[in-house]
């Protein structure tokens, strides 16, 4: 195996970054030694460093100044300019070379200035921007950078507000200095990485392939070179290659296309298997390598039938959803790649097929190790909530950026247009369709999806694309839990050729709220968000959904508890609390345990309701997740008898149980192929009990259970 093919494979076995570079440019990191200022109030910072010396605090990035505001002191958080200062020393042997600084994420509006010179703008919060900064620096000298950077609202930037999630102030995501020479692979076509690819025709039998490569010239000078695009196996082998001699003019970006047809090609086939080939893109000079980028290529196809489901490769695909913020307790949305990956272990574990990242462009790291991992995503923008009027212009750019800089990824299948935006429903209709026509110009192969947050077809800014989403809370925002069924027949009978998704649905669980008087809608308020009425939510909602092939997809809100700087409630300040997994990752709530055991293929045995220990009834009951068979279940050390299914094969439930004064210790069972998996929880019962919250339920409903 030849040098070259060894570091390929190296590169493309684990965590990847999806814009992956080898010969010919040098890709340095960019995030140290930055420092870090607020614009003092009713005062902007000169561009000029000497006019402002003190207050500067030294940082690192990723970084951003709301991380503890943000998810604190609702509707009073820091929105508004701050200023980033870094000393750069460029090299003298950077002089010929051509130099760009590329942004993989911003809060939300940008200034970049290079030795006291305006070098670009860029307006949105989670897109990657480039530039050239080539013709500012001073090779073998001192050069100031300064990035001011501005999270306040604009009506004319999506999102408009924050009222659904915060955005964060700051360059929140890493930075990369890109050296290059004169003629090489476009790095400025909205921060993409030069290469695209789609594929046509995929079968098991063959595909094609078609590659289009961007190249920059800037030179004064026509250039003759070669451009080289080879398909390497996920072992590393060359299966096809071809080279184009050429001649490049500095007259504007040139745009070259090859066209492969692989024979008997391994698919991508989702988490079974997530096979990637890579696409490795060479320019070369009298022979020489002067550029090369390394794309990841998935071989799939996808399709979306109305009433039948989702299906990969011509096989029907369970798309079992979760959503995703980007955010963390005490770290806002400055992660590093460890904590990417820590979110999509909890996504992995849960046996989680599909994820919705909502609601905005996510990290370049992300992406691709959803490609790695065979988990199949929906990206989108984040035109979401409100309208202005003002922000057409910025929707349409965003989605051309997300697209432009995510085309490659095989694991995003769909484009998300809006998400719950309404009146004026004309211009908001208008827009959305026009969002669609540019989607399918950037990017006719995938689908198209906006999303309504109102559970009727004839709602005015439907049907503006591919897909139709609706995102429904029977019971916790309207009606009751049981409503959710005849939601859907009454959509299957009168709207059977629909493709439709439900794109969220669930209900808030603070962890330390707990309660065994459950309705079916939430009627205590603001304040009491008992995790208990989650997890029936859930066992109740994915039991429907499971039986109606019609909903295409699911994707349960949250995967995990996120920041809503706006929102005190439940007890908790700026916290969105649909998340199955807490706010610092650190405690799985019931709910997580009931879709691992429906979803996923490892053994689940688990006892519900462990942090409701202080028991209300003396006469309750006990309910189990098991995927590994019929459990045993033990009260006080003696089995208990009378187990039940539920909702689907993996609930069971004894009721009545009847407590001993005291503490009382509840055990579960199962043996399966000689290993023997139990669970053990233990509640406290003091006598009969019912919380103020409780108050407004004269009697106690069930959804069968």
């Amino acid at each position: 195996m030849n040098r070259r093919i060894a570091t390929l494979i190296l590169v493309f076995g684990g965590m990847i970054s999806s814009f992956l570079y080898a010969e010919g440019r040098q890709v340095i990191p960019f995030n140290e030694g930055w420092k870090f200022k607020k614009a003092p109030v009713q005062q902007e910072l000169l561009v000029n460093m000497a006019a402002w010396e003190k207050g500067w605090k030294e940082v690192t990035l990723p970084h951003t100044w709301n991380n503890i505001d943000m998810q604190t002191t609702p509707n009073n958080f820091y929105q508004g300019p701050a200023y980033y200062q870094k000393t750069y020393d460029c090299p003298a042997d950077l002089k010929g070379k051509r130099v760009y600084l590329r942004f993989e994420g911003v809060g939300a509006c940008a200034w970049v200035y290079v030795n006291n010179t305006l070098a670009t703008t860029h307006k949105g919060g989670y897109s990657a921007f480039a530039c050239e900064i080539t013709d500012l620096l001073k090779p073998g000298a001192k050069n100031e950078i300064v990035v001011k950077a501005d999270n306040a609202s604009r009506p004319d930037v999506i999102p408009v507000n924050h009222q659904l999630f915060g955005v964060y102030g700051g360059i929140y995501r890493p930075v990369s200095l890109i050296v290059t020479e004169d003629c090489h692979i476009c790095q400025t076509d909205y921060a993409s990485p030069g290469v695209y690819i789609t594929q046509k025709q995929v079968s098991k039998q063959s595909a094609g392939v078609h590659i289009r490569v961007k190249l920059d010239n800037g030179t004064l000078y026509t250039v003759p070179l070669t451009l080289e695009n080879t398909i390497y196996t996920q072992e590393g082998e060359p299966v096809a290659s071809q080279q184009q001699p050429l001649e490049l003019t500095p007259q504007g970006i040139q745009e070259f296309t090859a066209d492969f047809k692989l024979r008997k090609p391994t698919l991508w086939q989702g988490r079974k298997n997530p096979y990637l080939y890579k696409v490795v893109t060479r320019l070369l000079r009298d022979g020489k390598v002067i550029d090369e980028v390394v794309q990841p290529l998935g071989i799939r196809k996808y399709e979306l039938i109305a009433g039948k489901g989702f299906f990969l490769n011509g096989e029907k695909y369970p798309m079992y959803g979760v959503t995703r913020h980007q955010d963390r307790w005490k770290l806002g949305s400055a992660l590093e790649n460890k904590h990417h990956d820590e979110d999509l272990s909890f996504i992995m574990d849960i046996g989680a097929t599909t994820v919705r990242f909502a609601h905005y462009q996510q990290s370049d790291y992300l992406y691709s190790r959803c490609d790695s991992l065979g988990l199949i995503i929906w990206a989108e923008i984040p035109f979401v909530n409100r309208v202005t009027g003002e922000e057409a212009e910025n929707a349409r750019n965003q989605l051309r950026e997300l697209i432009r800089q995510n085309l490659n990824h095989p694991s995003i299948y769909v484009w998300g247009l809006h998400n719950e935006v309404y009146q004026p429903h004309i211009y908001t209709r208008e827009l959305t369709q026009s969002l669609h026509d540019l989607a399918k110009t950037e990017d006719p192969d995938r689908f198209t999806a906006s999303v309504n947050g109102y559970g009727h077809m004839e709602h005015p800014v439907n049907l503006c694309a591919d897909i139709q989403g609706m995102n429904r809370y029977f019971g916790w925002y309207e009606k009751t839990l049981q409503d959710i069924e005849p939601w859907v027949k009454g959509l299957e009978t009168n709207y059977p050729e629909t493709k439709l998704m439900l794109t969220e649905y669930g209900a808030d669980a603070n962890i330390h709220h707990q309660s065994e008087y459950l309705g079916d809608a939430l009627k205590w308020g603001k304040e009491f968000y008992p995790e208990t009425f989650q997890t029936k939510t859930h066992e109740y909602h994915w039991s429907v959904i499971a039986q109606h092939p019609y909903i295409l997809a699911s994707y349960l809100w949250n995967m995990f508890d996120f920041a809503c700087p706006m929102w005190e409630r439940g007890g908790v300040a700026c916290r969105n609390m649909k998340g199955l997994v807490t706010f610092d990752r650190k405690i799985k709530k019931d709910a997580y345990y009931w879709y691992k055991a429906n979803w996923s293929q490892e053994p689940v045995l688990y006892l519900t309701q462990r942090r409701n220990v202080d028991r209300e009834k003396k006469v309750t009951s006990i309910t189990v997740y098991s995927n590994i068979g019929t459990p045993r279940v033990f009260l006080n050390g003696k089995e208990l008898s009378g187990i039940q299914q539920g909702y689907t094969e993996v609930h069971y439930r004894i009721d009545p149980v009847t407590l001993a004064d005291g503490e009382n210790i509840v055990r579960a069972q199962v043996e399966k192929d000689g290993k023997v998996y139990e669970d053990e929880i233990r509640w406290m019962y003091t006598g009969e009990k019912r919380r103020e919250a409780d108050a407004s339920y004269e009697k106690e409903e069930h959804a069968g259970f």
